[in-house]
């Protein structure tokens, strides 16, 4: 019986419930921050200092201006995941918070 590596099963998992992963650009920036209102999140904080709308967030992510996420989808409004990558840190649900 083959041996499955725990950790490596959970990322396929994890990245199987993306629509979409977009290919970075080398300067792309990262998201170090949630921007959100009445605990909602609205938009992103980028490493450049810029936040941007939730939607605006999606739209560079797929122009490859943003690493470290993919795009999912809840109904029909698409929002921006981490990628696994085994450290916790970095999870968008883990950067600090905000207020827009």
């Amino acid at each position: 019986m083959k041996n499955i590596d725990k950790d490596s099963l959970n990322d396929a998992l994890a990245r199987n419930t993306l629509d979409d992963i977009p290919t970075p650009k080398s300067n792309a920036k990262e998201i170090v921050g949630l921007v959100k209102s009445s605990g909602r999140v609205t938009g992103y904080q980028l490493s450049d200092g810029s936040t941007v709308s939730k939607q605006e967030g999606v739209d560079l992510a797929k122009e490859g201006e943003i690493k470290g996420v993919g795009i999912a989808h809840r109904k029909d409004t698409e929002y921006l995941k981490s990628l696994p990558d085994g450290r916790e840190n970095n999870n968008l649900n883990n950067l600090p918070s905000i207020s827009g």
